[in-house]
């Protein structure tokens, strides 16, 4: 992921694709947003949570911090 700083956030997967993830973090499906794989790292923590590290500018784009 480069030198980019990066962040980490707790999220529902929603769905997973062989390039991307879509993924929400709140109740409303409307917020769900799709994430590509190149760009990130995740690890399940159980059930449909997942944390998701990925650079700080990705993570304001997506309106995710």
């Amino acid at each position: 992921m480069g030198n980019a700083a990066l962040t980490e956030i707790t999220v529902r997967l929603i769905q997973q694709t062989e390039r991307g993830i879509l993924v929400n973090d709140s109740d409303d499906p409307d917020n769900a947003v799709w994430l590509p794989k190149s760009q990130v790292e995740f690890v399940e923590k159980g059930g449909d949570l997942i944390e998701v590290t990925l650079p700080e500018w990705l993570a304001i784009e997506r309106k995710l911090v």
